[in-house]
């Protein structure tokens, strides 16, 4: 089946917002109806349709008691098809927690993609997103319903976009650390002396190591500090007010492609070790609204010295992310890796901190593990 032709899904979570007389559901064996121009005109009264506006309305209708239907009836009813009921997904109990060894068996794609119609495994998930027939609510219910396979899942049908969309996690400190190294050693030979330009001396600030001072020392660790501190906020406000951004998501294909390509793929798919850490293009998008903020708002040594801080807690959150999907851990990470895994498994909407719980704690939003 193509997925032009599919026909629109909905969540239940749809089919309960239209209960009023200007927008009226009801679903009949699994199929959606849009009944609000006949509201007005049914024969039963409109209150016998808006007492059960947003519900399955297959036993009312069938309750000869009640109002007893004609087949035309049931054949006018289909005149206001709109789309059908998805299938809502399996949930965990309240008591799940992750072991140590946590890995879930893999989904069979065709089984998964028959019972859902939402994406097909077996082919490119990109464009599959973008032509989605499935409301916002839907896809919010199945993308958070984690899926498994041994290799990773293609977004793109050419291979070299495809491999622009997958990272090892090594290549995380392998491209940002000589980075971080770079401006936390120009943070130190700024607060030193005026920075010279590359011409008058290209292998600065290397060669003004030797200068410096305790106190250029101590200022440059302090940002350093500052920045450490900096990355945990932007580690918790970034997951939380941008990953999730669901309530305020559009219901429009463009943005849950948008939100898919973002984080979505990753509960979509939490355990597929080349989309467990940024691609260096995507977190260079990311942070570049933020590093020029710091240089705006304090001077060049200040701001290096900050963002070199933070760029360091971004690639420990980066490895450790990918640990606690997949590495046995010590005692702290192991109780890290539980908590992230119930984030994904049991209650997404709990749990943004990843290497701690600090900010969970102070913005209540601490998820039971």
């Amino acid at each position: 089946m193509s997925i032009s032709k599919r026909v629109r899904i909905f969540a239940l979570e749809d089919l309960d917002a239209h209960k009023s007389p200007q927008s009226c559901w009801v679903s009949f064996k699994g199929k959606v109806y849009d009944v609000s121009a006949f509201v007005s005109d049914h024969p039963g009264g409109e209150d016998l349709i808006l007492n059960n506006a947003g519900t399955e309305v297959e036993n009312i209708m069938k309750d000869k008691d009640s109002h007893d239907h004609s087949e035309s009836a049931y054949e006018m009813l289909e005149e206001y098809v709109i789309g059908r009921l998805g299938t809502e997904p399996t949930t965990v109990s309240d008591d799940w927690e992750a072991t140590d060894d946590f890995h879930p068996e893999d989904t069979d794609s065709a089984e998964d993609f028959a019972k859902t119609q939402f994406l097909n495994l077996r082919e490119p998930l990109l464009w599959q997103m973008w032509n989605a027939n499935f409301s916002k609510s839907y896809y919010l219910k199945q993308v958070h319903q984690p899926r498994h396979l041994k290799e990773s899942a293609r977004l793109f049908g050419p291979t070299v976009l495809e491999l622009c969309t997958r990272t090892s996690w090594y290549v995380v400190p392998l491209f940002w650390l000589p980075i971080t190294v770079n401006l936390f050693l120009r943070s130190l030979a700024q607060f030193t002396m005026p920075i010279p330009t590359f011409r008058e001396a290209p292998l600065f600030p290397l060669s003004v190591l030797s200068l410096v001072s305790a106190d250029a020392f101590v200022k440059t660790l302090l940002c350093f500090f500052v920045g450490n501190f900096v990355w945990t906020v932007l580690e918790y406000g970034l997951h939380r007010f941008l990953f999730h951004i669901d309530e305020l998501l559009p219901d429009h294909p463009v943005f849950l492609t948008l939100h898919f390509l973002l984080h979505g793929i990753h509960h979509f798919m939490p355990m597929d070790r080349l989309r467990l850490v940024m691609p260096p293009i995507l977190f260079t998008v990311l942070q570049t609204p933020f590093t020029r903020l710091a240089y705006i708002l304090f001077p060049t040594a200040v701001a290096n010295g900050i963002i070199s801080g933070a760029f360091t807690f971004y690639v420990l959150y980066d490895c450790m992310h990918y640990a606690l999907h997949h590495t046995r851990l010590p005692a702290y990470m192991r109780e890290m890796k539980k908590y992230h895994l119930a984030h994904h498994y049991k209650n997404f909407e709990l749990g943004f901190g990843v290497t701690s719980k600090i900010w969970d704690y102070v913005f209540n939003t601490m998820l039971p593990v």
